[in-house]
C-alpha cells in the first residue's frame, strides 16, 4: 500500500514537472499595447521638432512618420474607484523615421513601458504616402515581424492616416474600424476586409487591388469607396467610389446584404433590397482566337420602399416595370465601373484575372506580368436579371 502511494506521488511529481508555464511572461499592466498603426508622409510633428532642437535626433531621412494607438493598462481593469464608471482611455504617439522598427524603438526612449504589437487590430496608411513609397516597402517590416497577427486589416485614409485614430466618442477607434467592416452583411459598400496574409498574398502576385478608403470629419470617420493600388507599381494610383466598390461585389458575387436605389417614370425614388445574388463569369473565344468575358447576374429581393403612393406596388405587372428599371440601374452602374477599369486607370481589380487564370493558365503564365494592360482591350458584357420576390408587408 505504501509502495503504491509512492508511485502514484512519484507520477503527480513528474507530471507537474512537465506542464507547460508562462516562464518569461510579463505582466500586461507594464506593458504598451498597440492597438492601430497609421502611416503618413514624413513629417515631424511639433514635439519631435522640440526634441530635435535639444540635441534628441539621431541619423534618419523624413520619410514617413508612423503613429500607434496604444491601450493603457487601466482600459484593461477597474478604475480602482468606486461608484467611478470605467471609461475606455487610449493615446496616439507619433515618431518619424525611415525604419519601422527604429521608430517603434524610439517609442521605448519616449515611454516609461515597451509597447507590444500582439494586438495590433489596424493599419491605416495615408495615399500621399503610397503615391511615394512602393506598399510592398511599407509593408516589409510588419510582415517580417511575428508578433503582429495576420490578421490586422489594412487601410486606405484619403488624407492623414493618423486622423482615422482619433475619436470624439468615448471609444477605441481602432477598434471601431474593426467593427465597422463587420457591417458588410448590411450594405454591399462595405468592402470584405483585406487583412494582412491577404495584401501579401496580392503584392507578391503583383496583382492590381483595392483597399477600402476611411476619411474624418469632426471626430467621426466613415468608409467612403476605395483606393487603387497598382499592381507592377506598388503605388496608389487612383479611387473609387462607393457604387463602383458595389459593382465589384456584384461581379464577384461577394453580397452578403444591401440595396439598389433607382428613380422611377415620376423620379420618384424606389429601393430593392437584396436577398441573394448569384454571379457567373464566362471567358468566351471566337474562331479567330479573339477573347471577352460574359457576366451572368442573377439576384432576388424584396421592394422594400416605393416613394409612388399612387402605384399599385403589389401588382405583377408593376413589379415587372420596376425590375427592368432597377436592372438598368445595375447595368449603368457596372459599366462605369469597367470604363474606370479600362480607360481611365487601365487596371483590373474586379477579379477577371483570377477567373482567365482558372480558365487559361498556360496563357496566364505569358501575360500575368502584363494583365492590367492586356485586360483594357477585352470586351466585357452582362446580363443582369433581377427578380422582385415580395414587397414587405404591405396592405396595398
Amino acid at each position: 500500500m505504501f509502495r503504491q502511494r509512492v508511485i502514484h506521488l512519484l507520477i503527480i511529481f513528474m507530471i507537474l514537472l512537465t506542464q507547460p508555464g508562462c516562464w518569461s511572461s510579463k505582466e500586461i499592466e507594464d506593458l504598451s499595447v498597440i492597438t492601430g498603426l497609421a502611416l503618413d508622409k514624413g513629417e515631424p510633428r511639433t514635439l519631435e521638432r522640440e526634441f530635435e532642437e535639444r540635441g534628441g535626433s539621431y541619423p534618419k531621412h523624413n520619410k514617413l512618420t508612423a503613429t500607434v494607438q496604444i491601450v493603457p493598462e487601466r482600459t484593461i481593469g477597474n478604475s480602482g474607484k468606486e461608484g467611478e464608471k470605467t471609461k475606455t482611455h487610449f493615446y496616439n504617439i507619433s515618431e518619424t523615421g525611415d525604419s519601422l522598427l527604429e521608430i517603434f524603438r524610439q517609442f521605448s526612449i519616449r515611454k516609461n513601458r515597451p509597447i507590444i504589437g500582439h494586438h495590433l487590430k489596424v493599419i491605416v496608411i495615408s495615399e500621399d504616402l503610397v503615391q511615394k513609397a512602393k506598399i510592398r516597402q511599407l509593408m516589409d517590416f510588419v510582415l517580417r515581424d511575428n508578433d503582429i497577427r495576420p490578421s490586422c486589416l489594412i487601410f486606405l485614409s484619403q488624407e492623414l492616416a493618423s486622423d482615422s485614430l482619433m475619436t470624439t466618442e468615448e471609444e477605441i477607434p481602432s477598434f471601431r474600424l474593426v467593427e465597422m467592416v463587420r457591417n458588410n452583411f448590411r450594405t454591399s459598400k462595405v468592402m470584405k476586409g483585406i487583412t494582412l496574409s491577404n495584401l501579401d498574398a496580392l503584392m507578391y502576385s503583383k496583382q492590381s487591388f483595392v483597399l477600402q478608403n476611411v476619411i474624418e470629419a469632426q471626430g467621426e470617420i466613415k468608409f467612403s469607396g476605395a483606393g487603387i493600388i497598382k499592381g507592377d507599381t506598388g503605388h496608389w494610383i487612383g479611387n473609387l467610389d462607393q457604387n463602383d466598390v458595389e459593382s465589384i461585389a456584384w461581379i464577384k458575387g461577394d453580397i452578403r446584404g444591401g440595396s439598389l436605389k433607382a428613380y422611377d417614370q415620376s423620379n420618384d425614388s424606389i429601393t430593392y433590397e437584396i436577398k441573394s445574388v448569384k454571379s457567373k463569369i464566362t471567358l468566351k473565344e471566337t474562331d479567330d482566337k479573339k477573347i471577352s468575358f460574359h457576366v451572368a447576374i442573377e439576384s432576388t429581393g424584396r421592394l422594400i420602399e416605393d416613394w409612388n403612393v399612387d402605384a399599385h406596388s403589389s401588382d405583377v405587372d408593376y413589379f415587372k416595370e420596376l425590375e427592368k428599371i432597377f436592372e438598368e440601374k445595375l447595368t449603368q452602374q457596372i459599366n462605369a465601373l469597367i470604363n474606370k477599369m479600362q480607360s481611365t486607370y487601365k487596371v483590373d481589380v474586379a477579379g477577371f484575372g483570377d477567373w482567365f487564370s482558372i480558365k487559361k493558365p498556360h496563357v496566364w503564365k505569358q501575360i500575368k506580368d502584363h494583365w492590367d494592360e492586356e485586360f483594357t482591350r477585352i470586351p466585357v458584357t452582362f446580363d443582369l436579371k433581377l427578380k422582385i420576390t415580395d414587397f414587405g408587408t404591405t396592405s396595398d
